[in-house]
């Protein structure tokens, strides 16, 4: 089945709006916090978010593996050619913190890679989203655009990415929980062969934006993560002209694998080669 993945953009973009106004409507509350079965946080707005997402999504005929969804077997997921793979929030600590650092996160994967990406900041208003052969794109968002503008038009007053800041320093995008012994010791690798490195922090999957946007040169990832934390964002990366890769093997992340559980990675604007190259 041959499938026009531009034709889904408009869908996720609105469906990620309105999830991020429901968000922000109990991120302005004293919201209630709870414990998922790992004891990671789970808000109200997560699950009102996830609702309102499905009600969009399932509208389009692909099935819908989100977070707030993961316990669909692999017997059943290993028969999906393309899907819709979504956080409804991705930053739970980041929003319980309320330092504004989360997203809604929604892309489709197509034979195991992610051909669409949407990530909404309902903080601040800012969208990105990138489809597959037709580039990445970031805008501040009109809440009420999707009754008034085509995706087309969209792209056409949209920023395409990658913005290219270029520098002499050679940054580093860095987890500010997640700084594990293998990634200080990668950094240093880094400094050993750049003069100045410069280093950025952001919550959830800002930190991918910053490699699309060409405004950070890499990111590794030497921690947990699962499919739908970052789907979307390699969608961003890589139709920016980037990529996102295995840290051990080079290869590029595969989605709808038996386990969620992504293996460690690195994203950056420069190819493995290129990266190993700079080793």
């Amino acid at each position: 089945m041959n499938i026009n993945f531009h034709n889904y953009l408009k869908v996720a973009i609105t469906a990620s709006l309105d999830a991020g106004r429901e968000i922000l409507n109990v991120y302005d509350s004293d919201f209630a916090v709870e414990n998922k079965k790992d004891n990671s946080p789970l808000t109200l707005a997560d699950k009102k978010s996830h609702a309102i997402i499905s009600e969009y999504l399932k509208k389009t005929g692909l099935p819908v593996l989100s977070e707030e969804g993961k316990d669909i077997g692999y017997g059943t997921r290993k028969k999906w050619k393309h899907f819709w793979m979504v956080d409804p929030l991705d930053g739970t600590k980041e929003f319980i913190k309320r330092n504004g650092e989360f997203t809604v996160n929604i892309a489709i994967i197509s034979n195991q890679q992610p051909v669409l990406g949407v990530i909404f900041i309902p903080v601040t208003n800012e969208l990105y989203f990138a489809v597959k052969g037709y580039g990445a794109f970031k805008t501040n968002i009109d809440p009420g655009f999707q009754r008034n503008i085509s995706s087309n038009d969209l792209i056409k007053s949209s920023l395409k990415l990658p913005v290219q800041e270029k520098t002499d320093k050679f940054t580093v995008v860095c987890s500010r929980s997640h700084l594990t012994p293998e990634t200080e010791s990668f950094i240093e690798d880094l400094k050993r062969e750049h003069k100045k490195i410069n280093y950025a922090s952001k919550g959830s999957s800002l930190k991918l934006c910053l490699i699309a946007e060409g405004k950070a040169d890499i990111y590794p990832r030497f921690a947990p993560t699962m499919e739908w934390d970052i789907a979307a964002g390699q969608a961003l990366i890589e139709q920016a002209g980037g990529v996102v890769f295995e840290s051990n093997s080079g290869n590029k992340l595969l989605y709808n694998k038996e386990s969620l559980l992504n293996p460690w990675f690195i994203a950056t604007q420069l190819s493995p080669v290129q990266h190993q190259r700079q080793e």
